[in-house]
């Protein structure tokens, strides 16, 4: 079985928004707002328009923890969301259907990140690549595992290490200086 990875290059994470952007508008700003909030993609498609515009948080009861989760979104982000949003009603899912009202579902968002990362040579991906990268790059940036174990809610610092694939970079590392 393969595991989920982070993107951990910089390039890809730029192919990957190039990719998504010329797929359609929608798909770019889901890896954007995914990577730079690290929310899980249950809790991304949920959202709605009214829930990020104009806000300083996204405050959420998260799905798979019940859990009161609250977000700062930086300017960056709110550019990212203000573009997005620009022409659309508050009520408005974020991540709209082409066919209907409704939103796109899980499979649907791994279908597009999927197609996307196999254009720019990408495998290992799915739709915990956005948060896994988020915490991967909020490592490399910050090194506070602590915080980064706050964010993602988990249970100590060793499951936070392991979920971004710091602990597989280090094993990676080790091995490519071993021989005998």
């Amino acid at each position: 079985m393969n595991t989920v990875q982070p993107i951990r290059d910089l390039e890809k994470v730029a192919a990957m928004k190039e990719v998504l952007m010329n797929q359609h508008e929608r798909n770019y700003f889901l890896f954007v707002l995914g990577i730079n909030t690290g929310l899980r993609i249950s809790d991304l498609l949920k959202l709605k328009v009214g829930d990020v515009r104009n806000k300083n948080h996204i405050v959420i009861t998260e799905q798979k923890t019940g859990k009161l989760k609250r977000f700062k979104i930086n300017n960056d982000l709110k550019r990212h969301i203000t573009d997005f949003t620009v022409k659309k009603e508050e009520a408005e899912y974020l991540f709209k259907s082409r066919r209907g009202n409704g939103r796109i579902h899980r499979v649907q968002a791994w279908k597009i990140l999927s197609a996307a990362a196999q254009e720019v040579g990408l495998d290992e991906i799915g739709t915990h690549t956005l948060r896994k990268t988020f915490g991967y790059h909020f490592y490399q940036k910050y090194k506070d595992v602590a915080v980064l174990q706050q964010i993602f809610n988990h249970s100590s610092p060793s499951v936070t290490m392991r979920y971004i694939g710091i602990n597989q970079d280090i094993i990676d590392e080790a091995v490519d200086g071993f021989s005998l």
